[in-house]
């Protein structure tokens, strides 16, 4: 087969080529699928790094959590009514050396999700980490009840504009904060029904004026640049969900204590299963229900893998997608 890999040691550690690979062939309780469409995120290019998330000790690693194919194998233990089946596929690459940049990955069948008719191979390879993560942040604890309010920091990224759709299907009200006008079009589109850019407004005395009580959930995506407005516009023993930021220190603003508010961390790899499971269910089921969308796409060949993986890496708005011949 044909992959786009990486050596995560030596002179030429992390930089990115196609290869041809041997065959991968399951094991039990694993199926293999002929990858059409691999979705790239921003986790992909940072495990390159040493150190990163995703790393493994492999001599050579095929990236990419997300993606998107069809089954065309099982190993042992495994339905074979599931070949031929469409199926998009999460944490592909978690832990292991052979991600979904490649013309077939094998993996536990619980990470190959059939894909409901209609459904496109594009939105599949798209959902995986982000659309996992958002309900993850969104429904840590359970459902908030509907007409509750939301704030998707980030809202034309990826977990954001997922956050939004699942938010909205809930009946949930949503706030988006953005940086331009392109992703507060995107924004508006997935469904927020307040937009605020950040750069050029006041985004706290927006979402007050919007959520005079504050808002129940935050989701957010730089805990340390956004903390003391989460505090400023968190209603009551609301909450702040965060996937992503940089690192180092962070001051608690007093108010989140007089608030009693809660602070989760989400990182979708080391979800408890039954988060999973649930993230999964509810995926599906948004997917039959049409309320899941794709943002737009940025598409490469698997040989140009390492363009893909730059786009990611300098903010290509929409998603960033690789055809796998």
């Amino acid at each position: 087969m044909l992959a786009g890999c990486y050596s995560p040691t030596g002179p030429r550690a992390g930089v990115l080529e196609v290869r041809e690979l041997p065959d991968p062939t399951p094991g039990p309780g694993e199926v293999r699928v002929r990858v059409a469409v691999s979705g790239v995120n921003p986790t992909d290019w940072k495990a390159r790094r040493p150190g990163g998330l995703a790393s493994v000790d492999a001599k050579l690693v095929v990236p990419n959590q997300d993606g998107a194919g069809t089954i065309d194998m099982v190993g042992g233990g495994v339905d074979p009514r599931r070949i031929g089946q469409r199926v998009w596929l999460y944490n592909a690459q978690w832990r292991r050396a052979h991600g979904t940049a490649a013309q077939l990955v094998a993996l536990p069948e619980e990470q190959a999700v059939a894909l409901p008719g209609g459904v496109s191979l594009d939105l599949g390879a798209s959902l995986g980490i982000p659309a996992m993560t958002a309900h993850r942040c969104l429904f840590s604890d359970g459902a908030l009840p509907p007409g509750a309010r939301v704030l998707v920091a980030g809202g034309a990224g990826a977990v954001g504009h997922a956050a939004i759709e699942l938010a909205v299907r809930r009946g949930l009200r949503v706030c988006a904060t953005v940086s331009s006008a392109q992703k507060a079009r995107l924004a508006a589109r997935a469904g927020a029904e307040l937009v605020v850019d950040y750069r050029t407004e006041d985004v706290g005395g927006r979402i007050r004026e919007w959520a005079p009580e504050g808002v129940a959930r935050v989701v957010e995506v730089d805990l340390a640049a956004n903390l003391e407005l989460d505090a400023q516009v968190l209603a009551q023993d609301g909450a702040v969900s965060a996937y992503a930021g940089a690192g180092g220190a962070v001051d608690l603003p007093r108010r989140l204590l007089m608030s009693n508010a809660r602070l989760e961390l989400v990182l979708v790899y080391t979800m408890p299963e039954a988060a999973k499971r649930a993230a999964v269910e509810e995926i599906t089921a948004a997917l039959r229900d049409g309320a899941l969308t794709l943002l737009p796409t940025h598409r490469f060949p698997l040989a140009d893998v390492a363009a893909a993986h730059d786009a990611v890496e300098a903010g290509a708005v929409g998603k960033v997608l690789l055809d796998i011949p």
